[in-house]
């Protein structure tokens, strides 16, 4: 909706702005005026099709790309885990490179129409047809419109939680919290021990796996894809452990 402030009562919509007009002071009208020429036609506004759908949706729950995704940060756990257990959980064709699992806090700060807000989620190394890659387990973050987009654009796991990425004196901290329970601490030193920059590059290229399932109105698989996708135009400004 669109709103014009006026005596300390906010006004929305089109269809009221243009029926009270005659409540409004004189200055306000023209403001009033001015609002209503500098709006894109009704048409264009409500019913953009922004991914050339057949039948389009009128209101979206994110915008379309591309995405850039400016200043993330990242803090990264590894840990090992049951290497039987975790093939289980893979899609076929994807074969286990090693029963190492990264758990990642990543802030998103500056979000192409998603934002600011912060995930975190398991990822395992992966090899299919060859290639190697990662595939992500499960996300968890705190912002509907990534959830949705990257549910039904890629297939990322993603569920709404609590995660946070901030610095306490000199450590770093993640936490996740899954309604009132805390599920997940993570700390490391802050910038302790600088890492090689080009080799954490290498790392960020690899591309990501995921396994994107989509059930029909009837309950049976309509969508069951293994989707690959990238991050291009990368700059690592800084890496550290600790």
């Amino acid at each position: 909706a669109h709103g014009l402030r006026q005596g300390g009562v906010i006004i929305f919509s089109r269809c009221f702005l243009y029926s009270l007009k005659m409540f409004l002071s004189p200055r306000a009208r023209l403001l009033a005026q001015a609002f209503q020429a500098s709006r894109r036609p009704y048409s264009d506004f409500y019913f953009r099709n922004d991914f050339n759908m057949v039948a389009p949706r009128w209101l979206m729950a994110y915008a379309k790309g591309p995405y850039r995704f400016i200043n993330r940060e990242f803090l990264i756990i590894s840990y090992r885990t049951d290497e039987a257990r975790l093939r289980k959980v893979l899609p076929p064709g994807v074969e286990l490179v090693d029963n190492r699992v990264n758990y990642e806090f990543i802030r998103m700060p500056d979000s192409t129409g998603f934002g600011d807000y912060t995930e975190t989620g398991q990822v395992v190394p992966i090899k299919f047809k060859g290639e190697e890659g990662t595939l992500t387990l499960s996300m968890f973050l705190d912002d509907l419109p990534p959830i949705a987009g990257g549910r039904e654009i890629w297939g990322f796991p993603k569920k709404y939680a609590k995660p946070r990425l901030f610095v306490e004196s000199d450590v770093l901290v993640g936490t996740l919290d899954y309604g009132s329970l805390r599920v997940v601490t993570a700390t490391m030193g802050y910038k302790q021990y600088e890492l090689d920059k080009a080799e954490v590059l290498k790392s960020v290229k690899k591309p990501v796996f995921l396994l994107k399932n989509i059930p029909g109105v009837d309950g049976k698989p309509e969508i069951n894809q293994l989707t690959k996708t990238y991050l291009t135009d990368i700059t690592v400004k800084g890496a550290w452990t600790g």
